[in-house]
């Protein structure tokens, strides 16, 4: 058991930027998976006109009780006159270091990023159902559950090692774009992610970890993802396992 005393910790992680500048309201229907055969990380901005029908398409597959579907924001796209309200700078960086290691130097929205390693056009539908086909599948077993105001991360054994890593998500926000390229658009992004929180790292053996809730009555986030992922924050590699965990 990795006692982590992150107390407050998780709940400046998942403080949402902008909350009510963006409009955002949390969704409460979000379902539990533990056993996804695809992670899908969609790099998307508000201030990109391709993007909302990838945002469109995220929230329909987020709906399949066997994919984990994420929004990442990020914020290259700001001077274009719109400052994304939920991009997050990481999101940026951590966008640029999958193109470093794939090796193909593309980093463009609406950009979809599966299972760690492999990538497709975020808004072509045909392409990225054949990424999710072909992509091999997150095989180590994560099971979360919260007990007494404290999340609990059990880690199944497995090959390979990685990082564990904690993102609060809020189901659904709904901003109204108020210029740039999508200008009088209102967008519902769904299973954003607000933060990054390492629990812990793990060898290939049966791990738990254990970390307190603490959250601020306004807070958007009613749901946690945990990524199990080889290599490390800067250089992510392959998604070796995930869950994702309605909260109360």
């Amino acid at each position: 058991m990795a006692g982590l005393g992150l107390v407050g910790l998780i709940a400046t992680a998942i403080a949402p930027a902008g909350a009510q500048e963006a409009g955002q309201q949390a969704a409460k229907s979000v379902h539990a998976v533990e056993k996804p055969r695809a992670v899908i990380e969609l790099f998307t901005s508000q201030g990109c006109s391709a993007c909302p029908p990838a945002d469109k398409l995220l929230a329909e597959i987020a709906d399949r009780p066997d994919v984990i579907a994420l929004t990442l924001a990020v914020d290259y796209w700001d001077y274009l006159g719109w400052k994304d309200t939920l991009a997050k700078h990481g999101h940026t960086s951590r966008q640029k270091a999958y193109a470093r290691l794939r090796g193909d130097s593309k980093m463009f929205t609406p950009q979809a990023v599966v299972n760690g390693s492999a990538m497709a056009v975020g808004n072509d539908r045909s392409a990225l159902e054949q990424t999710l086909a072909t992509s091999r599948p997150p095989d180590i077993p994560v099971k979360l559950s919260v007990q007494d105001g404290k999340l609990h991360v059990a880690v199944g054994p497995g090959s390979g090692i990685g990082e564990v890593w904690l993102c609060p998500v809020a189901t659904k926000a709904r901003v109204e774009i108020g210029r740039g390229e999508n200008e009088g658009a209102e967008v519902t992004y769904h299973n954003v992610v607000r933060g990054w929180v390492k629990l812990g790292d793990w060898s290939g053996a049966a791990a738990s970890f254990e970390a307190p809730l603490r959250r601020p009555g306004d807070m958007d986030v009613d749901a946690l993802a945990v990524l199990v992922q080889s290599g490390s924050a800067t250089a992510p590699g392959p998604i070796l396992g995930a869950a994702l965990q309605p909260i109360p």
